[in-house]
């Protein structure tokens, strides 16, 4: 009969000590980030694409000679340097946490191209690696790390 109220004390001292564990606080909601710095950004100036790698395949020629425009309304243009072909899509930057393929960067830099093939390769949801007034990296991964995509715009 002794031991009973030492193992009550045991059992009350337990559960006093779990429920002051720092693992019941609810945890704390990031704030929403503002994707307006980022598409003023890009919409300063024309860019060329610097770095293109698709499933590991370097396929950054495929823009060499195009300057891009992401423009007001998320109109994306792409001019070749002749001035001969424009190739028109769209643009947009969103933050979404609730339906992202990257939950830890919820910022997702869109591009919708519907022709040609070169272009529909970069049409994706870009997570951003990096940002600056004059570069802009950013990558994809589609299902597995092993088909990971990079794109670099740098302003002309």
């Amino acid at each position: 009969m002794k031991k009973l109220p030492l193992l009550l004390l045991g059992v009350v001292f337990a559960f006093s000590a779990n429920s002051c564990s720092s693992s019941d606080k609810p945890l704390p909601i990031a704030p929403p980030v503002s994707t307006a710095p980022i598409a003023a950004t890009a919409s300063q100036g024309t860019w060329h694409v610097t770095k293109y790698i698709d499933h590991s395949l370097d396929q950054t020629d495929h823009f060499a000679g195009y300057t891009f425009t992401f423009g007001s309304n998320n109109v994306l243009t792409a001019t070749s340097s002749d001035g001969t072909i424009t190739v028109t899509g769209t643009w947009s930057v969103t933050n979404n946490q609730t339906v992202d393929d990257s939950p830890s960067n919820p910022i997702d830099f869109n591009i919708l191209f519907s022709t040609p093939a070169d272009f529909e390769d970069i049409s994706d949801d870009w997570d951003i690696i990096s940002i600056s007034a004059t570069k802009i990296e950013m990558t994809d991964v589609s299902g597995s790390s092993s088909n990971t995509d990079f794109i670099t715009f740098e302003k002309n």
